[in-house]
C-alpha cells in the first residue's frame, strides 16, 4: 500500500507526499525494531529472574547440606577421639559404648547435590544471565568443587573402615547400623543435623558378641594407627569445609538466611 502510494506521488511529482510516506516507513521500521528489542529484553530479564530464584533455592539446600556435612563429621571425629581415649585409658567406656564409638568413627556421608538449575544454565549457555556476581560465583565454586566427593571417597575407602568391617561380626554390624547409624533428617531441618550420628543408642545383640567385637578390635595391631589416620583425615575434612573458601561459606549462610 505504501509502495503504491510512493510510486503514484513520484509520477505526479508530489515530493512532499513522497517524503511523508518515506518518513512513515522509516518510523514504522524503527518502532517495529524497538518493540522487538523491548520484547527480547523483557523475555531475557524474565528468564534471568526465574533462573536467579531457582538458583537461590538450590543454593539454600546446598547451604543446609554444607552445614550438615560439618556437623556430621564433627560427630565422626568426636567418636574417633572417644575411641582412642578409651584405648589409651583416658576415658572409661563399656564394651558396648566402645564398639558403638568405633563404629561411628567409620562412618562417612555422601552429600546430595541440588544442581539441576546450574547444570541447565551451563548446558544452555545461560549462566551469564545471572547479574548478581556473588550468586553466580558462589554457584560455580560450589558446583564445581571436588571437595565433597573427595571427603566422601576418603571415608568410604579408609583403611580404618575396612579393618572394622573385617573384624566385627555381621550380627553386631547389622545391629550397629540399625540402632546406631545415621538418622534421617528432613531437608532444611537445621536442628536435625546436630547430633544426627552422635546420639544415645543401645545394641540388641548378646553381650558376649559385643565383648568379642571389642576384644578383637583392641587386639588388632593396625586398629590404633588406622584410627589415628582416620581421625586426622576427618579433622582435615572439617577444616577444609570451613576454611577451604570462607567467602563461599559466608555467602551460603547469607543466601540461606543463616548469617549472624
Amino acid at each position: 500500500m505504501i509502495l503504491r502510494r510512493v510510486i503514484e506521488h513520484v509520477k505526479n511529482q508530489h515530493w512532499t507526499a513522497v517524503w511523508i510516506d518515506l518518513i512513515i516507513v522509516i518510523l514504522g521500521v524503527f518502532i517495529g525494531t524497538q518493540v522487538s528489542n523491548w520484547n527480547a529484553d523483557w523475555e531475557t530479564s524474565k528468564k534471568a529472574a526465574i533462573f536467579s530464584e531457582r538458583l537461590k533455592a538450590d543454593l539454600r539446600l546446598e547451604a543446609w547440606g554444607y552445614e550438615g556435612l560439618i556437623e556430621y563429621y564433627k560427630d565422626v571425629s568426636l567418636n574417633a577421639d572417644r575411641t582412642l581415649a578409651a584405648i589409651e585409658g583416658e576415658l572409661p567406656l563399656s564394651d558396648e559404648q566402645f564398639v558403638i564409638s568405633a563404629y561411628r568413627a567409620t562412618q562417612y556421608k555422601y552429600n546430595d547435590r541440588y544442581r539441576a538449575t546450574y547444570d541447565e544454565m551451563v548446558s544452555t549457555g545461560s549462566i551469564g544471565l545471572i547479574d548478581d556476581q556473588r550468586l553466580r560465583e558462589t554457584a560455580i565454586i560450589v558446583f564445581t568443587s571436588p571437595l565433597f566427593d573427595e571427603i566422601s571417597v576418603d571415608g568410604q575407602k579408609s583403611e580404618y573402615r575396612e579393618i572394622f568391617r573385617r573384624t566385627v561380626s555381621k550380627d553386631v554390624q547389622r545391629d550397629l547400623q540399625k540402632k546406631c547409624g545415621d538418622r534421617f533428617v528432613e531437608l532444611l531441618d537445621y536442628k536435625g543435623i546436630v547430633k544426627s550420628l552422635d546420639y544415645p543408642c543401645e545394641l540388641d545383640v548378646p553381650e558376649a558378641k559385643i565383648s568379642a567385637a571389642a576384644k578383637a578390635l583392641r587386639a588388632n595391631e593396625n586398629f590404633v594407627p588406622s584410627l589415628q589416620l582416620r581421625f586426622a583425615d576427618v579433622e582435615t575434612a572439617i577444616g577444609n569445609l570451613r576454611d577451604y573458601n570462607p567467602v563461599v561459606f559466608n555467602n551460603l549462610q547469607e543466601i540461606s538466611g543463616r548469617k549472624k
